[in-house]
């Protein structure tokens, strides 16, 4: 482990995911991100709402087109107005006939329908920019949940890296511990120490003992909260002591500035409020009139016998007078809305950039912290070499090397937790900056998706 290197470099945690699922090598930290990203319950529900609002658009661009449809059917009745019109449809109807006690008459019709919005002061534009901004949010909302999946699959990782180290620590504080006891009875052995010595040495190393039993109940937790973080049990125990904390590293540290704007989520906030405001405009547009154009050719006969064609073509102009002030209410509830969304938006802007601030901190102190306690093992070594020599030479008592191998394990355990936390706080500084899934760029995200669905859909209203 080269701490001198994590302390001087950054991490760019998902560059390089280039390994397959199928592949028979150990679980990477690439690997997990990359499958998390297939199999994450919550990523799968968000790429359902994006292809939702992909058919939002479609539906919404589908009133840009006339409506067309087919008909068919057949009627008998001895009624008189309705057995007249269905002879004069059939074009034989005869004055000689009495009207009042007609025969029973039958008509077979075939129709073609047609109706077309051709104007409606601008509905049907703000309804497909609503849904439009719609989908942009949930692309939005894709992103964010893939950004902070994979730093959750991260710091699941290094976790179970840190819980593995830990490990290590307190089985190198066992060992040691079982040597000074093996010095420890050769000296009462030869008269040169007194058996309290002995007794110390071994209530400590019962001690380290619970300590490594602790950690290593804390890898299994973090194997599990790994798995879940994935979506899925990739990770089996067996492959613990192969994992491995090499990232991939990148000039200088994660400090590029990050702003608000930078977040996905301040883009899906940005596309709420162009929704509020399209919803807006759509509300003003009910006080405007619309003009619809129909027609239909008909076909009617008896059955059995030859067609007569007729036809029908018209437009009708509809202005809402009076509507028991629905359209105004609509339009103060959308007014509303459109007010509340920006309120939201000056609320995320503050939280965005405290959590920006916070990371920055949290890598800060890890980094000092990690410093401190690299140059704190060097002397916590000497210490205790130098301790267990007197000891040995029956200069030193018994609990001074007590003393000395605690403050050595608490030093490198201290190292190992102010490295990962270092790492993980790196991790977080791309996170904060909405960053860290964004250099996949081999896969079609959301915005991709949507863009192309918004093109298609502006090319139908033009």
């Amino acid at each position: 482990m080269n701490l001198s290197n994590t302390v001087a470099c950054g991490i760019s945690l998902i560059c390089g995911m280039a390994c397959s699922l199928g592949a028979t090598e150990r679980p990477s930290l690439d690997r997990c991100i990359t499958t998390a990203l297939e199999v994450n319950s919550d990523v799968r529900s968000a790429s359902a709402r994006i292809t939702a609002a992909k058919a939002a658009i479609e539906e919404a661009s589908s009133a840009f087109y006339p409506q067309i449809g087919l008909a068919g059917t057949w009627a008998r009745t001895d009624n008189p107005p309705q057995a007249f019109f269905m002879s004069l449809n059939q074009r034989r109807a005869s004055l000689q006939k009495d009207f009042n006690n007609p025969e029973d008459a039958e008509n077979a019709r075939g129709s073609v329908t047609a109706q077309w919005r051709v104007y409606d002061s601008g509905r049907r534009e703000a309804d497909r920019e609503t849904v439009a901004l719609g989908a942009r949010a949930e692309a939005y909302s894709l992103e964010t949940v893939r950004n902070e999946l994979v730093f959750e699959v991260t710091h699941a990782y290094l976790s179970l890296l840190q819980a593995r180290e830990f490990v290590a620590v307190h089985q190198e504080a066992v060992a040691s511990l079982e040597e000074h006891l093996r010095v420890a009875n050769a000296r009462v052995a030869t008269g040169g120490a007194l058996k309290i010595d002995v007794l110390n040495l071994e209530v400590q190393l019962s001690q380290a003992r619970e300590e490594r039993i602790r950690a290593n109940n804390r890898i299994e937790l973090a194997l599990a909260a790994l798995n879940a973080a994935i979506g899925k049990d990739l990770v089996q125990m067996a492959d613990v002591p192969f994992l491995t904390d090499h990232m991939s590293l990148i000039a200088g540290k994660a400090s590029v500035e990050a702003a608000p704007e930078s977040r996905p989520e301040w883009g899906a906030v940005q596309a709420r409020i162009g929704m509020a405001e399209a919803m807006t405009k759509r509300a003003r547009r009910d006080y405007l009139p619309v003009v619809n154009a129909f027609g239909s050719v008909d076909w009617d006969c008896e059955p059995f016998s030859g067609p007569e064609q007729s036809y029908l073509v018209g437009a009708v102009v509809e202005l809402n007078l009076f509507d028991g002030f629905r359209t105004r209410a609509g339009l103060a509830r959308a007014s509303a809305s459109l007010v509340s969304a920006q309120a939201q938006a000056d609320k995320l802007r503050t939280m965005l950039a405290l959590d920006v601030t916070r990371s920055r901190l949290n890598e800060r102190e890890a980094r000092e912290r990690l410093e401190i306690a690299t140059k704190g093992i060097a002397v916590a070594e000497e210490a205790l070499r130098i301790t267990r020599e007197r000891y040995v030479q029956g200069v030193a008592e018994v609990t001074d090397l007590i003393t000395a191998q605690t403050g050595l394990t608490a030093m490198k355990a201290r190292q190992v937790a102010a490295h990962y936390d270092h790492l993980i706080a790196l991790a977080d500084i791309e996170r904060a900056g909405g960053r860290l899934a964004a250099t996949r760029a081999h896969k079609v995200s959301g915005m991709d998706l949507v863009e192309e669905h918004s093109g298609a859909a502006r090319k139908v209203s033009q």
